[in-house]
């Protein structure tokens, strides 16, 4: 009957063949020197590489349409991103806003076609008695002077809000790139290390089953390793899943097949290096660069301009005409020239659409100033974050990776000279790795944290390091 362990099965099996052999030189290895040292320092922080958002004018070719990344090419950052924006139908749709945009600023201060019309009287036509009877007539519509200017202006602004629509679609594409190469570097990373530990285990489950073997260690010891190491399998098997749904995001703004070739992310990313901006200029900064800020300040001149269209609604527009008329019997009185203009009597109307259209100014005024607020405060939150992960950083490399590497050393010396437990080896192993992934998913968090900051100032590539805490690094 197959057994309900196989797990301990294995274990078992491994004990047996162990059994046959001298088990000195298994107890005395060690795990490999490049498991057990400390993982090699990241990239000085002076080689970070700026992120570049300009589209290119062809799409870069590791990112085209038939030929993705191939595999083993790494993947930057700044190859992503500058892909994403030249690829990403969002940009094209927010560019074809902005060009039909600009395109309404000559509508709009243009004159109205003038009409002409033409008529005869039929029965002159073969008429013996009377001369042939035709008029010819043409009208041009002339609105009151200042309303052309101002129908251009505020078409002049709605095009500038859709420059702004444009900016705020790269900035947020850009941003989202970023944070998703943050997520695949991540995932990779963890993939990595991972089989590191994998490898750690089994050089552990050998020394543990050769210490049983020869009576030095309980049974549990190599059964134990075992059931690390399927939760380990089964971890890399949930990273993997996770690999693939990463990168069919990246391939949704890539605008390709969710199943294109991705090449993988860089090795490893390099610590930001801290920058000293004061916190005041990041807000002002943001203020003035923030798209959303600009489309609203583009709408409230909008209205502006509208309101004084509205004011002008008060006086009346003008038609000119002219006609020729061959039915007079005085040539003198067959050319006549004239004028016609509307007469603005309906006032409660021009009173109410000037009304709404200062309403609306108003409206977008106090938007600009909720907005306002929320941009400094969110300037504030992603400072603050990134000065955080900046600290934990300098906390992980200078007290707990060297302490979770120094404790596995000691409880593996201590289970080798019988003076600790097989458990206490797995717990430091199981330290060991946690501290590890964290420090990869802080060093990854930091550069999301630098992705916030970018859309909270409305700027890309974000500062090259977290804005400097006045308190120092812990």
């Amino acid at each position: 009957m197959p057994s309900k362990h196989p797990g301990a099965a294995l274990a078992v099996a491994l004990v047996a063949l162990a059994g046959a052999a001298a088990p000195a030189a298994l107890i005395a290895q060690a795990a490999p020197a490049a498991l057990m040292a400390q993982p090699a320092p990241p990239p000085a922080a002076g080689a970070t590489t700026e992120l570049a958002v300009s589209a290119p004018s062809e799409p870069p070719a590791a990112m085209s349409h038939t030929d993705a990344s191939a595999a083993g090419d790494r993947l930057e950052r700044e190859t992503l991103i500058e892909a994403v924006l030249a690829l990403n139908p969002g940009v094209e749709a927010a560019r074809q806003a902005l060009a039909a945009a600009r395109e309404r600023v000559p509508q709009a201060t243009a004159l109205e076609d003038p009409m002409a019309s033409y008529s005869l009287a039929p029965l002159s036509i073969a008429s013996d008695d009377v001369p042939f009877g035709q008029v010819l007539e043409a009208r041009q519509r002339l609105p009151f002077p200042g309303k052309l200017r101002l129908r251009g202006e505020a078409a002049q602004a709605e095009a500038e809000a859709a420059e702004a629509d444009l900016a705020a679609v790269r900035l947020e594409l850009a941003v989202t790139a970023s944070v998703l190469y943050d997520d695949y570097y991540l995932v990779h990373r963890a993939l990595a290390i991972t089989a590191e530990h994998v490898r750690l285990l089994e050089d552990f489950q050998r020394i543990a089953t050769a210490r049983y073997a020869a009576g030095l260690a309980p049974q549990h010891a190599p059964i134990q390793a075992e059931v690390e190491l399927a939760h380990l399998a089964h971890r890399q098997m949930t990273l993997e899943t996770d690999r693939e749904v990463v990168a069919a995001r990246l391939n949704a703004l890539l605008h390709r097949p969710p199943d294109a070739a991705l090449g993988p992310p860089v090795e490893r990313l390099p610590e930001p290096e801290p920058t000293a901006v004061p916190p005041g200029d990041l807000v002002a900064a943001a203020v003035a660069a923030r798209p959303e800020l600009s489309r609203l300040a583009a709408e409230r001149a909008a209205r502006e301009a509208v309101i004084d269209l509205r004011e002008l609604d008060r006086y009346p527009d003008f038609e000119a005409m002219a006609s020729y008329s061959s039915m007079w019997m005085d040539t003198d009185h067959r050319l006549m020239v004239g004028v016609a203009v509307n007469v603005p009597l309906q006032r409660g109307r021009i009173r109410a659409g000037v009304a709404e259209a200062r309403a609306e100014a108003a409206r977008l005024e106090s938007e600009s100033t909720r907005m306002t607020d929320e941009v400094g405060a969110e300037v504030a939150v992603a400072a603050a974050r990134l000065r955080e992960t900046q600290h934990i950083l300098v906390l992980y490399h200078s007290r707990l990776i060297p302490a979770a590497h120094d404790q596995v050393r000691a409880a593996l010396a201590g289970f080798e000279t019988g003076q600790g437990s097989f458990l206490d080896l797995i717990e430091a192993e199981r330290n060991q790795r946690t501290v590890e992934l964290e420090y990869e998913e802080t060093l990854a968090d930091s550069y999301r944290r630098r992705a916030e900051l970018a859309r909270a100032l409305g700027t890309w590539p974000p500062p090259a390091g977290p804005p400097a805490d006045q308190g120092g690094a812990p």
